[in-house]
């Protein structure tokens, strides 16, 4: 992630609090990657059996557990195996916990998704041995920050949950336990301090009780409030207010230390800032401009931290544009940085992770430009360095959906669903082609209904198939077959998914009412017209 790392200036900043922005620039912002050999000692977790074995190790050892949630093709997570994860600093105090990797494509592993609470890719929480969970870490933030973060909870710090029900009654906090709220990766919370919706607000109360003299924590807290903030709950904007995110986007060292929220967000925090286009929207987006193109200028970045402020820059260039534009026009000295950035990029990265971490969002950035060309151009020469192509056909796909070029996208969601692995990687990618063949193709009922029998076939093999991201992919499938069958012209076909010998009812008999999988079985085959007599 960083150029070399002064370690031992890390371990002081870890062992007295300071914060890693007080380091000397490149101390605090590079860490050479560990030598080959030595790696994080993970313990792989695919049921409960597993985790209860690593929680009493944990127990016997005395240490906390590390809980990662990821999957191979996930981009975010393979920038976390580039940049975090391969450190030697982080090595080493990955010695300090027992680390749990839990796979989301092995058999069984989403129904683990509902014990810890866990949805999104990639997600880390660190646990008490008893099990209590303490914090979730950023897996966004720069290493360092994560790494400071580690340190907090390791060194005895109170759970976060802890922090927040004491901030909201105004007790005070110290100073790193602002720091540990701060940079809590709400983005994962998944309801488990703030119910869903409530999140902009309780980070807006935050902001307004954090001392102004813990600046950073403050700043943070405030940036990701205006990141959840709307018309109807988190932060109003103000003159004043707006004047405090122009001074921090206007001061070097502040936006660098909240790089990952500024790029991120921009377009959100712009938008909380300045709903409507005019002058006051001007004033915000002269802000960014500039402070975006120093952090894409910053070498001390990792090269995902660095494209990502080019998005960035990308969204509030299109900001008045519709969403959906396939040519959008923006100012060309932006358009040539864009194709320059990522085509750097795509010469330079020789890590295999690295390489699927950026080059799929390069791809991205690149036809959210309209340079469709080239995004096409590098996905397809990128297709066989890829750990997981078939997450690169899938983007395929998606541009050419995009465009218009309807064949062509059904051919890339074929070839993307054939090549995925994983349980739940096939239902995804299965939902994905269902949704195509559906809207592209309606006519093609002979197709539909053989890639639907198999996604049901193989989700009847999974025992956690009625299990969060691979119950969300049959549901999907389930809503694409309904809508394409609107007018009952199909009802032949639905018929035979869900009352056939091998249908979805015979799945649904076959699951135990021990969890919510019966129940959300029945109720996809009733979506699907279970028993509808033609």
């Amino acid at each position: 992630m960083r150029a070399p790392f002064v370690l031992a200036a890390l371990m002081l900043a870890l062992s007295t609090g300071l914060s890693l922005h007080s380091l000397p620039a490149q101390a605090a912002a590079h860490a050479a990657p560990a030598p080959s050999g030595p790696s994080v000692a993970w313990l792989d977790a695919a049921n409960d059996a597993d985790i209860d074995r690593a929680q009493a190790q944990a127990r016997s050892e005395k240490k906390p557990l590390l809980l990662y949630w990821g999957a191979s093709w996930c981009p975010p997570c393979n920038q976390l195996k580039a940049t975090l994860f391969n450190r030697a600093d982080f090595i080493e105090r990955s010695r300090s916990v027992v680390a749990v990797n839990i796979d989301g494509d092995l058999p069984g592993a989403q129904k683990l998704a509902s014990r810890f609470k866990v949805r999104g890719y990639p997600t880390l929480i660190l646990m008490n041995p008893d099990g209590g969970e303490i914090t979730r870490l950023p897996g966004e933030a720069a290493a360092p920050q994560v790494l400071r973060l580690l340190q907090l909870g390791l060194s005895g710090g109170r759970p976060v949950k802890a922090l927040l029900a004491d901030a909201v009654q105004h007790k005070p906090l110290k100073p790193q336990e602002w720091q540990a709220l701060a940079w809590y990766s709400w983005d994962t919370d998944e309801s488990q301090l703030v119910l869903a919706g409530e999140g902009a607000s309780v980070l807006a109360d935050l902001a307004v009780a954090c001392p102004r003299s813990e600046t950073e924590a403050s700043n943070r807290l405030l940036l990701k409030a205006l990141a959840m903030s709307n018309e109807a709950q988190g932060i109003q904007p103000d003159a004043a207010l707006r004047q405090r995110v122009i001074k921090l986007l206007g001061d070097a060292r502040a936006s660098r230390a909240q790089m990952d929220v500024l790029s991120n967000f921009a377009r959100e925090i712009t938008l909380a800032l300045a709903p409507e286009p005019g002058a006051t929207r001007d004033q915000v987006l002269r802000a960014f401009e500039p402070a975006l193109q120093r952090l894409q200028a910053d070498a001390s970045l990792s090269r995902a931290d660095r494209l990502g402020a080019v998005s960035a820059r990308v969204e509030l260039a299109r900001l008045d544009q519709p969403k959906t534009s396939v040519n959008p026009k923006l100012p060309p000295a932006l358009t040539r940085q864009v194709s320059e950035h990522v085509a750097r990029d795509d010469r330079e990265i020789q890590n295999t992770y690295e390489r699927q971490a950026v080059i799929t969002n390069g791809a991205y950035t690149l036809g959210r430009a309209g340079l469709w060309a080239q995004s096409e151009a590098m996905l397809k020469a990128s297709l066989p360095r890829s750990p997981a192509p078939y997450y690169l056909m899938s983007q395929l796909g998606d541009q050419a959906r995009k465009r218009g070029l309807n064949d062509e996208a059904v051919s890339w969601y074929e070839q993307a669903w054939a090549r995925s692995e994983g349980p739940a990687t096939r239902l995804q990618w299965g939902a994905a082609l269902i949704g195509a063949l559906t809207e592209l193709t309606p006519q093609n009922a002979a197709r539909i209904e053989q890639v639907a029998r198999q996604i049901l076939a193989e989700g009847a093999k999974d025992p956690a198939s009625f299990h969060e991201r691979s119950a969300r992919a049959l549901q999907r499938v389930g809503a694409r077959l309904s809508a394409w069958n609107r007018d009952g012209s199909h009802d032949a076909v639905l018929r035979r998914l869900v009352d056939g010998p091998d249908g979805l009812l015979a799945t649904c008999s076959r699951l135990g009412n021990a969890d919510d999988q019966r129940t959300l079985c029945d109720n996809l085959a009733i979506s699907l017209g279970a028993g509808r007599k033609g």
